[in-house]
């Protein structure tokens, strides 16, 4: 379940924000933490980008900002704003979140709410509570660098206007949310209601039922911990609360009354069925229905309807996931491994059904490659492995030289424009002055002076040069990555459909034996 966080800064040194996102700070005190030398300690890990800040650094960008519109010249002004965007702990697992499309969910974020402010995109893997939830953090100077088209949720001129500054309002904050919402529906990832709560109903007895639960649940942990075991629980959970959980995961990725009810009973084994037009649950391992009602009013018939026709309606914009991938070949179900963990009737039924339909498919993706022979298959299976890994190696050296490539343009340009500034200061009577005043000017010159010594680089290169160089890297990753794809989803069919026929063949034999 993604959330948003909004926080408005007045301080302003723009370099101590960079500083935050890149080293590690107590997360109590805030302070920095130093190694046994007495320097700053990088994160573990961490991605950044810079938005709208030209060939300057975000601080540098933001400085220059202020000093053109002459904003934010005061103390009490705020200089920054910084919106963080905490997705859940299971998208890791669930939903393949990585930092990478973390990053570039952000990116797309940031660059479509608040065009125009230099901006800082920065994604961390964890929180300070160690849970595992992937976090963006989006950092913009408060002034806008330049007018912006003005869309529907901008109200006031201050919202589209150069040099202007930047407005966190409730109105604001409202329409953040509800975009966080649709980026996390069109992502797949999980998702709650920013807006109006969970709308959940607890009644008197589960309220009870938590509060024995979690008494008795203390207990036994606080056991665990004197005899030196660490707790698998700390949070007790009713049947209800975790119906609620996962009945709401499916919810905001179905798009009709079959794929909701096919996805619970296919993900948690939770059957569905309508009685006098309202909607009853069952959970596995359970023989007694749960009423939508005393669940909460979301998870009745008509909002449940409601939802998914918002998701129909989305869904050609923000879910292009479901049309990536139209001719996917799904894996045949062990039913008899899952009856045996517990599952029910109802999911034999719709197992049953799922592995048909696999089936077919498989058939079909084998006819059409002319591939039924078992040694043809295994045989196209190894050439494309072999493709996919040689396409991926030469993505990965091409990502690393367009790094290093953007990574020295960077820094030309930052000494190039802050060289003057330099010798002003080597010539200047009060130096201690004219540093605080030019402070972000001589970090950027002094960190690019620091790049070029530790890359032995005697001679500026030429921007244009690097820029060529540049676009002939990001062209050939193209072609390259476009390979790769087509290898590794074809390779992954492939895979599939022979383990599906291992399979279709093991159950056969299997029933064969029992008859």
């Amino acid at each position: 379940m993604a959330t948003l966080k909004h926080i408005a800064s007045k301080n302003s040194d723009y370099t101590a924000i960079e500083a935050y996102l890149v080293y590690q700070h107590d997360a109590f005190t805030g302070k920095q933490l130093l190694d046994e030398q007495g320097r700053p300690m990088l994160r573990e890990s961490y991605i950044l980008d810079t938005l709208e800040c030209g060939d300057f650094s975000f601080a540098t960008a933001c400085l220059l900002a202020n000093r053109k519109y002459g904003k934010n010249t005061q103390h009490g002004d705020i200089k920054s704003h910084q919106y963080i965007i905490s997705f859940d702990p299971r998208d890791a697992a669930d939903n393949s979140l990585t930092m990478e499309k973390a990053q570039a969910l952000g990116l797309k974020f940031c660059e479509e709410n608040f065009p125009g402010h230099p901006a800082i995109v920065c994604t961390h893997p964890d929180g300070h509570n160690h849970s595992g939830n992937i976090h963006v953090h989006i950092v913009i100077g408060s002034v806008r660098t330049r007018e912006v088209e003005r869309k529907p949720y901008m109200q006031k001129s201050r919202d589209w206007r150069e040099g202007m500054k930047h407005s966190s309002t409730a109105q604001t904050m409202r329409h953040l949310r509800i975009e966080v919402m649709e980026l996390c529906e069109g992502a797949g990832l999980y998702q709650i209601d920013l807006l109006n709560g969970s709308k959940e109903r607890v009644s008197e007895a589960e309220y009870w039922a938590r509060r024995r639960g979690q008494q008795k649940l203390d207990l036994a942990n606080a056991a665990l911990t004197a005899a030196g075991q660490p707790p698998k629980q700390k949070k007790f959970e009713t049947v209800k609360d975790t119906l609620r959980k996962q009945i709401s995961s499916v919810l905001y990725r179905a798009t009709s009354f079959e794929d909701f009810s096919d996805k619970l009973m296919q993900q948690y084994g939770i059957a569905v069925k309508e009685s006098r037009g309202r909607l009853s649950y069952l959970p596995a391992g359970r023989t007694k229905f749960i009423r939508a009602k005393h669940l909460g009013d979301k998870f009745e018939k008509e909002q449940v309807l409601a939802a998914l026709a918002q998701n129909i309606r989305l869904a050609p914009t923000i879910q292009p996931i479901a049309t990536d991938k139209p001719d996917k070949i799904q894996k045949l179900v062990d039913i008899q491994a899952k009856l045996k963990q517990g599952k029910g009737i109802g999911y034999e039924r719709w197992a049953k059904k799922h592995n048909l339909k696999a089936m077919a498919q498989t058939l079909i993706l084998l006819q059409e490659k002319g591939l039924l022979n078992e040694d043809a298959l295994d045989q196209r299976i190894t050439e494309l492995d072999t493709k996919f890994h040689d396409s991926l190696a030469v993505v990965k050296d091409l990502e690393g030289r367009m790094k290093a490539n953007k990574e020295l343009r960077y820094h030309v340009a930052a000494y190039t424009n802050t060289k003057n500034i330099a010798q002003q200061f080597n010539t200047a009577k009060r130096p201690a002055a004219f540093e605080e005043q030019h402070r972000a000017e001589l970090t950027a010159y002094r960190a690019a002076a620091a790049y070029f010594k530790a890359n032995n680089l005697t001679k500026l290169p030429s921007p244009k040069k690097l820029e060529a160089e540049y676009a002939q890297l990001a062209s050939e990753k193209a072609k390259f990555y476009e390979q790769y794809k087509e290898s590794k989803e074809e390779l992954l069919k492939l895979k599939t459909a022979k383990q599906n026929v291992a399979s279709f063949f093991r159950e056969e034999e299997q029933t064969q034996q029992e008859r």
